[in-house]
C-alpha cells in the first residue's frame, strides 16, 4: 500500500520548511530508516527517514521549495500504485484531469504532470513567458544579478529545466557576462549595453573562476536578515569589563577532581550563566523586551546561550534560568546545544529568550561587541581569560581576568544601571561560593 511522507511539524510556531536536499530519487527502493530528504526551519536543520518499505513512487516538490507542513512531500510503495489521492492540494491544477473510461490519454499528461506523469518526477509547471527555454524564477533572478546568459548553462533540473544550482555552475566556470539591461527612469525603451571582458570585476585567468560561488543556506539567510535589522532598529551601546576568575577557576578544579559526573560537567559557561541569572532578575529593564512603545518586563530569567554549529549560529533558550540550580542550568545547557549541533533541537526552543549569553573566549578572544538579539534589551559577551597585574597591599600581583562585554538597547537602558548591572555581575562572579551559599 502507497504511503504518503509528510512534511512534519517542528514546533507550534513553524508554518512551512524548505527541502534542502533529496537523497533518493523517484524509483529508488526504499528501506526502513532510510534518509530521504533533507530540509530546514528558518532556525534549524533536519532529516526525514522512511518508516515503510519500498520504492519512491513520486516527490511532488524539488530541493529548495518552501513546503507547508503537514503537507505531502513524498510517496513510498509499490510499483504501479495509484497516487493520485497523495497529489497536494495546491499542485491538483497542474495535473491533467483524470482518464474517463473509453477516453484516450491527453497528449501532453507528462508535460502538464499527471498523477501518472508525477509518480516519476516531481511536479514542475511551465513558466510564463519562457516558452523556449525553461528556467525557474530563482535561477533566472540569479543570472540577471550575476550578468550571465542562462541559456547556456546546462539543465539538471525536471524536463530540462535550468534551476538555481545549474547558474551557480555556470557562473562558477567562468563565463563573460552577457548583456546587460538597464531600464531608463524616465522612458519607457530599453537599453542594452554590453559588457566587455575588460568591465569584468574579478579578472580570469587560464587556470578558471578566480572564486567560488557558495549558495547562502536558509538559516545564513535568517541570521543575517537577524543582524541586520538589530543594527538598523536598536540604539547598540557596548560597555566592557572583567573580573578576578580566581575563584571559579578554583570550584571548577575542585569539581573535575570530584567523582560526580554531573559535577564534573559543570563549565566556566554554566558558572557564568548561573551567575547572570541571579544577577539580572534585580535589574528589569535588561531582562526585558522593547517592542514599539512598550517594555515587557519578565518576572523570570529566560536565558539565550549562543551556540556555535556547522549550520550557523543558534541561540537555545534555558527557560526559567533563576529558578534552576547550578547542576540544572549545566545540564540544560549541555542538552539544548547538542540538539542544536545534530539538527534536532525543537524550533520552540530556539524562541523566547529575554537575555542572552554569548562566549568565544575559547577562541582568545579578550574583548567584543554582540549584537543584539531583538526584542531583547540586553546580551552578554563573555571572552578569554588573560593574566593581568594589579596591586594588592602595595604588591604587584598576577590574577586571570575574563573579559565581559555588555551591549544593551539605548532606547530601553540607560548607561548608569547597564554599568551597575555589570558591576554587580563582577562582584558575584568574584565571589562564586557566596552566591551558591545564599541560595
Amino acid at each position: 500500500m502507497a504511503t504518503p511522507i509528510i512534511m512534519p511539524r517542528q514546533g507550534q510556531t513553524v508554518e512551512s520548511c524548505i527541502i534542502t536536499k533529496w537523497h533518493k530519487n523517484v524509483g529508488d527502493p526504499v528501506a526502513v530508516g532510510d534518509l530521504l530528504f533533507s530540509y530546514e526551519t528558518d532556525k534549524a536543520a533536519f532529516d526525514e527517514t522512511s518508516t515503510v518499505e519500498g520504492v519512491l513512487l513520486a516527490r511532488f516538490f524539488e530541493e529548495d521549495a518552501d513546503v507547508p507542513v503537514l503537507t505531502t512531500v513524498c510517496v513510498v510503495g509499490k510499483p504501479g500504485e495509484d497516487i493520485s489521492e497523495f497529489v497536494p492540494e495546491g499542485l491538483r491544477t497542474a495535473a491533467a484531469p483524470e482518464r474517463q473510461p473509453g477516453a484516450s490519454q491527453p497528449r501532453d499528461a507528462q508535460r502538464t504532470g499527471s498523477a501518472t506523469a508525477m509518480s516519476t518526477q516531481a511536479v514542475d509547471a511551465p513558466q510564463a513567458g519562457d516558452a523556449r527555454i525553461r528556467i525557474s524564477p530563482r535561477a533566472k533572478a540569479l543570472a540577471k544579478r550575476a550578468g550571465v546568459d542562462y541559456s547556456q548553462a546546462t539543465p539538471s533540473g525536471p524536463r530540462g529545466r535550468i534551476i538555481e544550482r545549474d547558474i551557480v555552475d555556470l557562473i562558477a566556470s567562468g563565463q563573460r557576462p552577457a548583456a546587460v539591461e538597464e531600464e531608463q527612469p524616465q522612458a519607457s525603451v530599453t537599453v542594452v549595453r554590453p559588457v566587455s571582458a575588460a568591465a569584468s570585476p574579478v579578472p580570469q585567468s587560464d587556470l578558471g573562476a578566480a572564486y567560488d560561488v557558495v549558495q547562502l543556506t536558509n538559516i545564513r539567510k535568517r541570521i543575517a536578515e537577524a543582524m541586520h535589522r538589530s543594527l538598523a532598529t536598536t540604539a547598540q551601546l557596548t560597555i566592557h569589563s572583567s573580573f578576578d576568575a580566581t575563584e571559579i577557576l578554583e570550584l571548577r578544579k575542585k569539581l573535575k577532581a570530584s567523582q560526580d559526573p554531573a559535577a564534573q560537567a559543570i563549565t566556566l559557561t554554566d558558572m557564568i550563566l548561573y551567575a547572570v541569572s541571579r544577577t539580572l532578575i534585580n535589574y528589569k529593564s535588561l531582562n526585558a523586551h522593547l517592542v514599539e512603545d512598550k517594555m515587557l518586563l519578565w518576572k523570570h530569567v529566560n536565558l539565550g546561550l549562543a551556540v556555535d554549529t556547522d549550520r550557523g549560529l543558534m541561540v537555545p533558550t534555558i527557560f526559567n534560568a533563576d529558578l534552576k540550580s547550578l547542576r540544572e542550568i549545566s545540564a540544560e545547557a549541555k542538552r539544548l546545544a547538542d540538539a542544536c549541533r545534530s539538527g534536532k533541537v525543537n524550533p520552540d526552543e530556539l524562541q523566547g529568550g529575554t537575555f542572552t549569553v554569548t562566549n568565544i573566549g575559547s577562541l582568545g578572544v579578550e574583548y567584543f561587541t554582540p549584537i543584539l538579539n531583538p526584542p531583547q534589551t540586553g546580551i552578554l559577551g563573555v571572552s578569554a581569560i588573560v593574566q593581568r597585574v594589579r596591586e594588592v597591599d602595595g604588591q604587584l600581583r598576577v590574577y586571570p581576568a575574563m573579559g565581559l562585554s555588555l551591549t544593551f538597547d539605548h532606547r530601553a537602558v540607560d548607561g548608569a544601571p547597564a554599568a551597575r548591572f555589570l558591576k554587580d555581575l563582577r562582584e558575584n562572579l568574584e565571589n562564586f561560593m557566596t552566591l551558591l551559599a545564599t541560595e
